[in-house]
């Protein structure tokens, strides 16, 4: 198994490159520039689609023959406000030139060319919380399931309070068993407020043939290509990280760990409603793990 934690390589230009080949496995890709004003980035799409991420700063973009004029207006990403994104299919190509120092994340997967090109956000991306106590965490839904504008990517930013945890209950989604559970790759972009500290992520099978826990610093990318996959941050820092999936079918479902499972199963209780197990439940509003 290729190392699960990858540091960036650079501090300017692109400064993460994963690919299927690189990972081992077969749907994610991500990548990352970091540009100062005036750079420029240019990629061909090919056999995948892929969603531009304004992570941080502006850019003028143009992608699959049309100008999208500037995208970004959210200069820190702690700021949570929502992202400006583009979606261009497979068989195209972009160009972004930074007119102030910007991140640009690049998502992909395997593209199947059914549908057009687009922009994402910021209308329509809603900050949404989800989890309870220190399991409470803020989201900015950037091409969920419910969104159908991909052929196979999943992407959405998550912010984790300081002293709190995110991808939690512990859970997995590592089987193609549908609707029971998905198999989906995963990689996770990190970043730390205020960037001097750390975090922590987890990734672990219940049988323990992978078991690894890394503490991340900002700007380091986790690769999680099965098993339970949580995340911490201490107290002090503020926790950020941009999700991307892919897998045989644009489905997210998972199944957790078994020593977490009792939680979930509690905070599924509603008053006056009837205790479900968490076995019983099925489709997209098994929305605990982000």
């Amino acid at each position: 198994m290729p190392d699960l934690l990858r540091k960036p390589f650079g501090t300017r230009g692109k400064v993460h490159q994963i690919t299927p080949q690189s990972a081992g496995w077969r749907y994610v890709g991500f990548s990352l520039y970091h540009l100062r004003a005036g750079d420029t980035a240019a990629e061909a799409t090919g056999d995948r689609e892929v969603i531009l991420v304004m992570v941080e700063g502006k850019a003028q973009v143009t992608g699959a023959g049309q100008d999208w004029g500037t995208l970004g207006d959210r200069m820190d990403v702690f700021e949570k406000t929502p992202p400006h994104c583009l979606y261009l299919p497979n068989g195209t190509e972009w160009t972004a030139e930074a007119e102030t120092d910007c991140v640009i994340a690049v998502c992909s997967a395997p593209g199947k060319g059914g549908h057009d090109a687009r922009r994402i956000g910021p209308d329509g991306i809603s900050f949404a919380t989800r989890g309870k106590g220190t399991n409470t965490r803020h989201i900015n839904n950037i091409a969920m399931e419910i969104e159908d504008y991909c052929d196979s990517l999943l992407v959405t930013e998550v912010f984790t309070p300081a002293g709190h945890w995110s991808s939690y209950p512990s859970h997995r989604h590592d089987e193609d068993d549908f609707p029971r559970i998905t198999y989906l790759e995963e990689t996770y972009y990190h970043r730390l407020n205020p960037a001097d500290g750390f975090g922590i992520q987890r990734v672990y099978t219940d049988d323990g043939t992978l078991d690894e826990t890394m503490a991340v610093k900002d700007g380091d990318v986790v690769l999680v290509p099965r098993g339970h996959h949580p995340c911490g941050a201490p107290h002090g820092f503020e926790m950020y990280y941009l999700n991307v999936m892919a897998g045989p079918r644009r489905n997210w479902r998972f199944v957790p760990a078994p020593e977490v499972e009792w939680i979930m199963e509690r905070d599924a209780r509603r008053p006056g409603r009837p205790q479900q197990s968490c076995r019983a439940r099925r489709g997209p509003s098994r929305r605990a793990g982000r």
